[in-house]
């Protein structure tokens, strides 16, 4: 890096609820301003969750957060959700790569419309982000980029297949990893951080848990430790802490990092 300034402003897309929202809230704890972003400010049906309430929370810890309301699959409202974070928060410092869609099912029956899905939002999406921002933060000397990626995008044992692999998201997921090497390597000499994050165990974000509840079998992770994971590479020294594929709890354990709990997100979390 060319100063030792800590970051001041961050994107994350994909922040009204989950994981993308646990991350914008422990950033703003830490009193980055943040933008948020979804395609709506409305509620889902069926799974809460709102960027109104991610905001609310960043708030009520001390923080401040402005709400951008941005498709991650078309490229105009790419554009424009850096345009507008800019313009009300100041010079993009980090990125959080966070928004997702997932079709489950066998892979012979996935659509040509739903792997295009699939492919703008966890492929094509955060490359666009990463290339517009990555230009920017060139220019500064100075930023990081972060992409959430999967326990999916681990190869399945076998045979015998004791489970199904998660198909074409996970291969998409080791698509993002791919290209987090790549950014890596190629911004390393201008101060920017690169890296990858992906949760240990499953994080029992309102989509999962809209699934019904989860088997006793299934390992649970607080969202406080991604959260945490993700504070620490998007604040971490570039020369250092850069071009990492890791999982949240072992990046934990590795810097001996202290989660902080976070505050409650309406509806999410068990609140």
């Amino acid at each position: 890096m060319t100063d030792n300034q800590p970051p001041r402003t961050a994107l994350v897309t994909g922040a009204s609820r989950g994981i993308g929202a646990a991350i914008a809230l422990r950033l703003g704890m830490a009193g980055i301003k943040v933008a948020v972003t979804a395609r709506t400010m409305d509620p889902h049906p069926k799974t809460p969750g709102t960027l109104r309430d991610t905001i609310e929370a960043i708030e009520g810890a001390g923080g401040e957060a402005v709400a951008i309301v941005a498709d991650v699959n078309t490229a105009d409202d790419r554009a424009r959700m850096i345009d507008e974070a800019q313009d009300k928060l100041g010079e993009i410092d980090i990125l959080v790569n966070n928004a997702g869609v997932l079709f489950g099912g066998p892979s012979l029956e996935l659509s040509d419309k739903r792997l295009g899905l699939m492919y703008e939002v966890l492929v094509h999406a955060p490359f666009d982000l990463s290339q517009r921002v990555g230009r920017l933060m060139v220019e500064r000397e100075r930023g990081w980029i972060l992409n959430i990626s999967s326990v999916g995008a681990l190869q399945v044992d076998g045979p015998p297949f004791t489970r199904r692999p998660p198909g074409m998201y996970g291969a998409l997921k080791r698509a993002v990893e791919g290209m987090t090497n790549a950014f890596a390597a190629e911004l390393y000499s201008h101060g920017i951080a690169v890296n990858s994050l992906a949760p240990t165990a499953v994080v029992p974000t309102p989509g999962f848990m809209s699934a019904g509840n989860p088997s006793p079998e299934i390992e649970l992770e607080g969202p406080e430790i991604i959260a945490e994971a993700a504070y620490a590479l998007c604040t971490g020294d570039p020369a250092v802490l850069t071009n990492r594929i890791v999982f949240s709890q072992a990046l934990v354990e590795e810097l001996s990092l202290n989660p902080q709990p976070l505050p409650p997100l309406r509806g999410q979390f068990g609140n």
